[in-house]
């Protein structure tokens, strides 16, 4: 079976809980019930390893120089971010859930949940904690999620990078996304042929949103609102290292965005399809964690491949599908418990790739790669095999 006959068989998601995971297709999913009758399940999620605690921030963004045809006429185009950073005193700032609860219910239905199956869980990230800055100024990574999915969906990768030391910035791509403004709106994925958004799309969100981080570091607050930032985060950035990571669509859109703009430095894709990609070289540090869409498979993403004139890197864990290297490694496998939900039909969502091991790659292997290249900080987990993961693969 090609991976993409093994794509359009299952019903992608939105991250994490549904990132990009899968139910088999047949005719409509099946409806799980609730969890039990002692109400909602929690879900959670692992604290990141890092020795900084961590903070997060929203911010809604507009961007005054595109109309978005399908918030109506005249409506320019809307998008929600994170930015998760490393936290001082967060002890007085209460952590914030994974997804706020009327697209957690959305998402849920999407998937063939019951909408009120599970309670999101609460993530690391301190609402509008303190920046720490005792290093000095910190390096950027961006997120662009994938299809019908959700700034969320990679939060265990998201707060590892902060608790390290990084600023991360996530965004909602609207009309793509889960998502909830702050005047209450919630959206979510749109079918209409007329408002699909492709790769170049989610670049052109990322690359409008990189330009309001450089307004954020310059002091100037690029929320629609005025809401207020959390002390320490304006001036605290180093746009001189600035990275970029996505799933599947976002893993096209970070090459898109590489391509077309030389602020990114460094960029890592989470099975990426890479179609359409340009021909055009790429002179820079690119890295592909592959699962369903390999080189041997798909061959926009040998194409790609083939134009990368700088360091690269391709590695394959074994077990995984297109969603492993996202949350719903870790949360399915608690939803699943919660609805009854079978061995067999919980592997088709997660692979045969053990969650426990799945959380160790996506801690581990990320951060390396921005150390890397955003840091100068080698590490051996790049140079080759590692008795520390046997399931992943390098891929010549």
């Amino acid at each position: 079976m090609s991976s993409r006959e093994g794509l359009t068989r299952r019903h992608l998601l939105g991250a994490a809980l549904a990132a990009g995971a899968a139910v088999p297709l047949g005719a409509a999913p099946r409806a799980w019930g609730a969890a039990t009758a002692g109400g909602p399940a929690r879900l959670t999620l692992p604290a990141p390893t890092g020795p900084f605690p961590v903070g997060t921030v929203s911010l809604h963004l507009v961007d005054d120089s595109r109309t978005d045809p399908a918030a109506g006429r005249g409506r320019h185009r809307e998008l929600m971010a994170g930015v998760w950073y490393p936290a001082l005193d967060v002890e007085r700032y209460p952590r914030v859930p994974w997804m706020p609860a009327a697209p957690l219910r959305a998402l849920l239905a999407t998937a063939g949940f019951d909408a009120d199956a599970a309670l999101a869980p609460r993530t690391a990230g301190h609402e509008n904690a303190p920046v720490r800055r005792a290093g000095g100024r910190l390096p950027v990574v961006l997120f662009s999620h994938g299809a019908h999915d959700h700034r969320s969906d990679t939060t265990v990768v998201v707060q590892e990078l902060a608790s390290h030391g990084y600023v991360v910035v996530t965004v909602d791509h609207t009309d793509d996304a889960f998502s909830q403004f702050p005047d209450g709106r919630v959206v979510v994925p749109l079918h209409d042929p007329r408002y699909l958004l492709g790769p170049a799309d989610f670049a052109r969100d990322i690359r409008f949103v990189l330009d309001r981080v450089e307004d954020l570091d310059a002091g100037r607050n690029p929320d629609a609102g005025h809401r207020p930032l959390p002390a320490g985060l304006c001036g605290a950035l180093d746009l001189r290292r600035v990275g970029m990571f996505g799933w599947s669509k976002g893993g096209t859109a970070t090459a898109l965005v590489m391509l077309e703009d030389p602020r990114v430095r460094a960029g890592l894709s989470f099975d990426g399809p890479m179609e359409p990609v340009t021909g055009d070289d790429l002179d820079r540090p690119f890295m592909m964690m592959t699962a369903v869409f390999t080189r041997a498979e798909e061959p926009s993403v040998a194409e790609f491949w083939s134009h990368l004139r700088g360091w690269r890197l391709d590695v394959q864990a074994d077990g995984a599908v297109h969603s492993s290297y996202c949350d719903n490694q870790v949360l399915v496998p608690q939803l699943a418990k919660a609805v009854g939900m079978s061995d067999e039909e919980l592997r088709g969502w997660i692979g045969t790739l053990d969650p426990v091991r799945a959380l160790r790659i996506q801690q581990a292997y990320p951060l390396a790669f921005f150390d890397l290249h955003l840091r100068h900080r080698r590490s051996r987990l790049l140079d080759g095999p590692s008795a520390a993961f046997p399931e992943v693969r390098f891929l010549p």
